[in-house]
């Protein structure tokens, strides 16, 4: 499994992945690992259609995403795995996905999530799980796009800022 990147980002499949972050990272193969996703067609379909026919793509459920990463199945891509929450990237790690990165991309405005950067709200649950990541040695970082300067989560937290 090579991993280029693993990424939070509610918005899965957009521009900014498409155009930004597929280039520098060189991927070619996208991963996306929701449920809410897996379970709408219309959706599946229309992230799939917005990706070049070159590149691989495979939506599914999270325990199905990485049942595949596990096998040998895409060995010979350079995958960029996108989840849409903290706890779907939790869950994956706690079914044996091993990643020692985590970008957080865009987590979106939403009842009770606080503002914690231009880009990134988050509440109690996905503090939680960014903690519980951040515990097993995870490394998570904050940036929206490749030429913005990438941040540990920890400095977007105001009671538990790293020193500089």
């Amino acid at each position: 499994m090579n991993l280029v990147l693993t990424r939070i980002d509610n918005r899965l499949i957009h521009g900014q992945v498409l155009e930004a972050w597929v280039p520098h990272v060189q991927a070619n193969c996208i991963v996306v690992a929701s449920d809410i996703v897996a379970a709408n067609p219309l959706k599946r379909l229309m992230m799939k259609a917005s990706v070049p026919s070159r590149m691989r793509v495979e939506i599914g459920t999270v325990d199905d995403m990485v049942r595949l990463l596990l096998t040998d199945a895409l060995d010979d891509y350079r995958i960029l795995l996108l989840f849409g929450t903290p706890a779907e990237a939790l869950r994956a790690y706690r079914l044996g996905l091993g990643y020692q990165q985590l970008n957080l991309g865009n987590l979106h405005a939403d009842n009770g999530k606080e503002r914690f950067s231009c880009t990134v709200f988050l509440d109690l649950p996905d503090l939680k799980d960014l903690e519980s990541l951040d515990q097993a040695g995870i490394k998570i970082t904050a940036r929206c796009i490749p030429a913005d300067t990438e941040r540990s989560w920890r400095k977007l937290i105001p009671e538990i800022r790293e020193p500089d």
